[in-house]
């Protein structure tokens, strides 16, 4: 992805982030040279990767597979070896009409995810089978706002603003917005976006970025190159 596009992609994020009343935090505006001055006394935004996520799996086709993340808070795996600690993490997310976000699973995480508002969130669901591939056949079963729901193998759930779904480790799920663009909620344990997506397909996590214009604001995988 081009640096312009994931500028643009932000200022637009933000501004529909905005539209539904959430007021993303102070770091969230911080300048690439904010972050660099701030290094040594913010080390939690940096150790726990908060900020902007921007990805199109390394597919170069956003509109079509894509996702936009902020990271709010995030715990640390240790801590949950250890049961005790900050073991939650939250991020705000915006998946676009018909754009995919693609089939994967997590082995440690568990999350809900709520429709936050616009049009319904679309997740396509499968269980695991015993080696932690897709089940083809198995029903699946899942919280709905505590209800549970029963749907074949590859059902679609449709939420609608409001609505949520617990995900529990080994859940299979791809996700899109349909009639119009969705906010969506995140409230999970600890998150390890380096480790914890297995994809179905063979795929990338993160965008591979060509610097066509300075950054408005860096993203989690420029931290490491941009400050160290």
């Amino acid at each position: 992805m081009k640096r312009s596009t994931v500028n643009a992609i932000i200022s637009e994020g933000d501004a529909f982030i905005r539209s539904f009343g959430y007021v993303m935090p102070p770091f969230a505006y911080w300048t690439p040279e904010d972050m660099k001055a701030r290094r040594g006394t913010s080390a939690g935004v940096f150790n726990s990767r908060l900020g902007w996520d921007i990805t199109d799996y390394g597919q170069g086709k956003f509109d079509e597979l894509g996702l936009f993340l902020f990271t709010v808070r995030n715990g640390r795996f240790e801590d949950m070896k250890k049961g005790a600690g900050m073991l939650y993490a939250e991020k705000i997310m915006i998946t676009r009409k018909d754009q995919l976000s693609p089939m994967h699973r997590h082995v440690i995480k568990a999350e809900d995810i709520i429709n936050r508002g616009g049009g319904k969130l679309v997740l396509e669901l499968f269980m695991p089978d015993a080696e932690g591939g897709i089940d083809p056949k198995a029903e699946v079963s899942v919280p709905v706002d505590g209800t549970i729901r029963k749907l074949p193998a590859g059902g679609l759930l449709k939420l609608d603003p409001g609505e949520s779904v617990t995900l529990l480790p080994g859940v299979w799920h791809a996700f899109w917005a349909e009639g119009k663009d969705v906010l969506i909620g995140e409230v999970s344990t600890v998150n390890d976006d380096l480790t914890d997506n297995i994809f179905r397909d063979p795929i990338g996590r993160f965008s591979d970025i060509e610097e066509d214009e300075a950054p408005l604001h860096l993203l989690v995988s420029d931290y490491e190159r941009w400050v160290g």
